[in-house]
């Protein structure tokens, strides 16, 4: 890992080296806090956590042939390389930080309150036409998640595509300070985080923090139909590329087309270039993540064929939007996290499906104070989508469903109370032939369904 050796790494996090003098110069493989996953001349980065104290790991660890590793507290007798700090977690951080400085390469940050992942595929799909491109994997987009992704980069890499995510004021700033992004790109500000965010104003504040640490020769790409993100006008001289159904904003599409659950296609303007394209995902969301990725691959030189070629090239991955045929049924695997604005989102994509719809939904959390609005919301919404049968699973969940059943009498609405219940039940509820959407906030662990659901 380039100019990654021990001496710089205590340097850089501000650490205590303590080992042999011959050692300090060694360029370490790779950083890892999973003892499970450490490779030879490897570090390691014990983290106390509440549960499990990396600290234990680290004996094992470094008879597996790790090069040398972090330590909050002095190691005793210790015949190995160790770098003593206050704490791992901030260690890890300003590793992070330094590792990329001596990258050099282009960071693409994204942020938002929904559709940040799929944005990031989109726009990684659209660079690796051009560059090779590192992106952030699963959920790894917070302050322990994005350095180890950093951690990943090797020097033949040349873009990395990070995902950005938080739930608290400062969150994003931190996170901001280690990518440094060369590209800010924001989603659209929704209605998550509340508990702690307090309304969309605040979500706004708490997003654009990514700007403090922008490149100043940067760009900045935002939602210009979000009525939050379109008030943004310019950042420190940097003023942002639009993107939307707008035909006033640089970067705009028409001419949209359904084409159910295959998709979507559209005209992208850029300009004075255009071009149609097929979006291999259904949701006029899709739209805006081929929107997004058009300008940030504008920004980086690709052309028209390569943009359209990474755009239609797009694949989904396993609880975002990822369907499943099996011998009886389309199930649309949504599982991985949820919000009103998301929810509503997948419910609009579900009413385009062959066969019986069928929507499974589940609790969604950190709403704050407004969360029984926010679900009874959720359930007005999937009262008139078009919908046939309605689950909804969890203890907030119960509002949606009265709410759905209140404004639809005559949809059929199920309640279970846990995920146990329905689980138990879920056989009987289904039909061969029907097309079932899954989704509730990561806490309620619907995979379990999803599984449960290629059985039955």
């Amino acid at each position: 890992m380039k100019n990654l050796t021990l001496a710089n790494i205590a340097k850089a996090c501000g650490g205590v080296y303590h080992g042999p003098e011959n050692k300090k110069d060694i360029q370490v493989s790779s950083i890892t806090t999973d003892s499970r996953q450490i490779q030879p001349e490897g570090l390691f980065v014990p983290i106390a956590g509440e549960r499990v104290d990396g600290h234990t790991f680290i004996p094992q660890v470094m008879e597996k042939g790790a090069l040398a590793t972090l330590s909050e507290r002095p190691l005793e007798g210790a015949q190995y390389p160790y770098i003593q700090v206050q704490s791992s977690l901030q260690a890890v951080k300003d590793i992070a930080e330094f590792y990329l400085k001596q990258l050099g390469i282009p960071v693409v940050g994204i942020t938002g309150s929904v559709g940040k992942t799929s944005t990031k595929e989109m726009i990684a799909s659209v660079l690796k036409e051009k560059y090779k491109t590192l992106k952030t994997q699963g959920n790894f987009n917070n302050e322990l998640g994005l350095p180890l992704t950093v951690f990943r980069l090797r020097e033949d890499d040349q873009i990395a595509v990070l995902e950005m995510g938080i739930s608290d004021f400062g969150e994003m700033t931190r996170l901001a300070k280690i990518a440094r992004p060369d590209t800010c790109v924001i989603t659209n500000i929704g209605t998550c985080h509340l508990e702690f965010l307090g309304n969309r104003d605040g979500v706004l504040k708490a997003k654009t923090e990514i700007f403090q640490y922008v490149n100043p020769d940067g760009h900045i790409v935002l939602n210009g139909d979000d009525d939050k993100l379109c008030t943004v006008k310019e950042y420190h001289g940097i003023k942002p590329v639009f993107f939307g159904m707008d035909q006033g904003l640089p970067v705009y599409a028409d001419e949209v087309k359904s084409l159910g659950l295959k998709g979507m296609s559209c005209r992208i303007h850029m300009g004075e270039e255009s071009f149609p394209v097929k979006i291999p995902m259904p949701g006029q969301h899709m739209i805006y993540n081929a929107l997004a990725a058009a300008a940030v691959g504008r920004i980086y030189g690709l052309t028209i064929p390569q943009i359209c070629q990474g755009i239609e090239s797009y694949e989904s991955i396993s609880g975002r939007f990822h369907m499943i045929d099996t011998e009886k049924y389309l199930i649309v695997d949504d599982c991985y996290n949820a919000n009103p604005m998301s929810m509503k989102a997948s419910l609009d994509v579900l009413k385009d499906a062959d066969g019986r719809k069928v929507a499974i939904l589940g609790d969604m959390g950190e709403l704050g104070e407004d969360e029984i609005a926010l679900h009874e919301g959720v359930g007005s919404h999937a009262a008139k989508c078009g919908i046939d049968l309605l689950i909804c699973c969890g203890s907030l969940s119960g509002y949606m469903a009265q709410k759905a059943k209140q404004d639809n009498p005559s949809l059929d609405v199920i309640y279970e109370p846990d995920r146990e219940a329905l689980l138990s039940k879920i056989g009987s509820y289904v039909k061969e032939g029907d097309t079932i959407l899954v989704k509730a906030s990561h806490f309620m662990h619907f995979e379990e369904l999803v599984n449960k659901l290629q059985k039955v």
